[in-house]
């Protein structure tokens, strides 16, 4: 005789590798009970021992798995909020540029037509002074058997 048990609606199976391993109290005795008849009494606490050093060392594994796993999804993230934020610098290095380029042939333009307009000025200053004052005469140069500070007669 066959008992079957209709399924429970509000117990839903989300994912079957949880589920796989949902051990109860009561699976816990039943697989006590039979290590303790096939193992023996005197061999069962070096094996309880033994399978807990091995559930240790798994359940180590795991964890450093996870550890790993969570650590290059952080580094996946910081290179993509790096390149976020190099994108966004040298958008801003580009917008800066463009704005110095703009102010500077704002004012480069006047600056240079007033320093040719003020080149002009000199220049045509020096040659009205240069055609309206003679040429200064040059003094003779002292001979050289004269002493030096002593007026010549």
């Amino acid at each position: 005789m066959c008992i079957s048990v209709p399924p429970n609606p509000d117990r839903q199976i989300l994912d079957p590798v949880s589920t796989m391993f949902d051990v109860g109290f009561s699976e816990l005795l039943v697989i006590g009970i039979v290590a303790l008849i096939v193992i023996g009494p005197e061999k069962l606490p070096r094996v309880a021992r033994a399978v807990g050093h091995l559930l240790g060392r798994a359940q180590r594994y795991v964890n450093d798995v996870k550890s790993d796993i969570n650590r290059e999804i952080q580094l996946d993230e910081l290179k993509k909020l790096q390149t976020q934020v190099t994108d966004s610098a040298r958008a801003l290095e580009d917008s800066v540029r463009q704005e110095y380029e703009a102010a500077r042939a704002t004012v480069e333009a006047p600056v240079q037509a007033a320093a040719a307009e003020l080149e002009t000025g000199v220049r045509q200053a020096e040659l009205a002074l240069t055609v309206s004052e003679p040429a200064p005469a040059l003094a003779p140069a002292p001979a050289l058997s004269e002493a030096p500070g002593k007026p010549v007669a």
